[in-house]
């Protein structure tokens, strides 16, 4: 008998059938420049909020990568992955690693540049 989400976890119980987090409003409109000056900040900074700085660069790099590289990344990395979107996920060692939405998806708000 299986659990209700065992089709999206392999053996290791990690969740692989990752996705973009669903559409998102940012508190007020905000340019392509002050998203990626979020994340920059956010990145910079992530390693502090604890964890190991490999699994940091490899989220990394799974956010910013295309789904299927994405889903190579952190299966490769052995991080395991809570919500799907990317949003709360642990490394192997028990540890905790919380993403904003804004470093996964872009804000329908998002308004051009100036």
């Amino acid at each position: 008998m299986g659990c209700v989400g065992s089709s999206q976890a392999n053996s290791t119980g990690t969740v692989t059938d990752i996705r973009k987090p669903k559409a998102w409003k940012h508190p007020q409109p905000i340019t392509k420049s002050q998203l990626i000056q979020l994340r920059e900040e956010f990145w910079d900074t992530a390693p502090h909020y604890g964890g190991r700085k490999e699994i940091w660069d490899a989220l990394r790099a799974a956010a910013e990568a295309d789904l299927t590289l994405g889903r190579a990344i952190i299966e490769s990395a052995g991080i395991i992955v809570h919500n799907p979107d990317l949003t709360l996920c642990f490394d192997e060692r028990g540890a905790r690693y919380e993403l904003p939405k804004y470093v996964l998806s872009e804000p329908k708000n998002l308004i051009p540049d100036p």
